[in-house]
């Protein structure tokens, strides 16, 4: 099977999400067994800097419904970025991925050179063909917050390892 723009998009996005899912299970019975409050997660942060763990989950969410909306050239939905607890941002892990698997190859595929509009805080969109939104923005963008989620719950001394940011095979 050769690479589609669906395969390199869907399958990848749903298979982090679940990782992510995976990720959060294990946080939550972390607080459990040291006796936290697992709120506490929720505004973890490397540096001061930095935006912490709830809106490196709700990034994550955000690029994976909107790219699979635009590919497919449909409005992206919007979503409170409301979630107070653990089990808040789960559920918004969960419902992404439902979303991106309600795309089918047929609405994907065939969107390489679609003309993709990024809005941008400044007013001028950044624009892309299809190809390069999902390569060169949306992918590096995805896995940089998937993966400061995933340091952020080994710097809190949740006990995850590579497989578990990999996945099963």
């Amino acid at each position: 099977m050769s690479l589609t723009m669906y395969s390199a998009s869907v399958p990848v996005f749903v298979r982090m999400l679940g990782n992510m899912q995976n990720w959060l299970d294990k946080a939550e019975a972390h607080a459990v067994a040291r006796k936290f409050d697992s709120v506490n997660y929720l505004g973890l942060r490397l540096a001061p800097d930095m935006l912490p763990f709830s809106r490196q989950i709700q990034i994550a969410s955000d690029g994976a419904k909107g790219c699979v909306a635009r590919l497919a050239g449909l409005e992206v939905p919007k979503w409170d970025d409301s979630e107070a607890t653990l089990a808040d941002l789960r559920a918004r892990v969960v419902k992404t991925s439902d979303y991106v698997q309600t795309f089918g190859a047929g609405q994907i595929d065939g969107s390489e050179e679609r003309e993709i509009l990024l809005p941008t805080r400044q007013g001028e969109p950044l624009r892309f063909t299809g190809e390069s939104y999902l390569k060169h923005f949306v992918l590096p963008n995805f896995y940089f917050h998937a993966t400061t989620t995933y340091a952020l719950l080994r710097h809190a001394g949740v006990e995850l390892g590579k497989r578990d940011y990999l996945g099963a095979a």
